[in-house]
């Protein structure tokens, strides 16, 4: 279906090279999405650091709140497409699990979102031991979260490629969970279908 290994080493790559040159996306069909996906991670990374920011006026933390809000609603509705591509891929190739097959609660498009925020994780924590204005224990404790995170990264990557091969196999049911984000939504939200509503009247 597709190599886990790839996917991870395009997530890794792709963080180094967005901090020095502008975010693209060469990759088309599945790498594509996962490109994009993790494209969107990256972006939340950066917003959600700026709205942390005690140097950041009210006015600015709202327009980062409204873009973290739209690329969270972005990063969840790729995630389904990655699954969505795995669906189609079974079905073209006629893989049908039984009706009795277990089913994994956490979809390999969530597992490959979790790789993504990972990598992402990494690249930001030896950002830290570049850094010359800080104490041996500071490095000392970003050197043994890296160790922590890259076992993570290992761990799940092998997740993923034995959850892949039982789907290839047909041993394992399938399914794209939709999120349903509400918070967007200006007829789910209550607070803007109510806002909405009392301008009318």
């Amino acid at each position: 279906m597709f190599n886990v290994s790839e996917i991870v080493n395009l997530q890794v790559s792709c963080v180094a090279e967005w901090h020095r040159s502008p975010i693209e996306n060469p990759h088309e069909d599945l790498l594509g999405l996962v490109c994009q996906q993790h494209q969107f991670n990256y972006q939340l990374w950066h917003q959600e650091d700026i709205a942390r920011s005690p140097e950041v006026s009210d006015a600015q933390i709202a327009t980062v709140k409204r873009a973290i809000d739209r690329l969270n609603q972005l990063r969840n509705d790729w995630i389904e497409r990655i699954d969505d591509w795995i669906t189609r891929y079974l079905e073209e190739n006629k893989i049908v699990a039984p009706t009795d097959a277990k089913q994994n609660s956490e979809t390999p498009g969530s597992m490959i979102d979790r790789l993504s925020i990972v990598a992402i994780r990494i690249y930001h924590l030896e950002e830290q031991l570049e850094r010359s204005d800080v104490e041996p224990s500071h490095l000392e404790k970003v050197g043994h979260r890296i160790a922590i995170c890259r076992l993570q990264q290992a761990e799940l990557g092998q997740c993923l490629t034995d959850l892949i091969l039982e789907l290839e196999a047909g041993r394992k049911r399938h399914r794209t969970y939709r999120q349903f984000k509400m918070y967007n939504d200006p007829t789910m939200n209550p607070y803007l279908y109510q806002r909405q509503a009392l301008k009318a009247s």
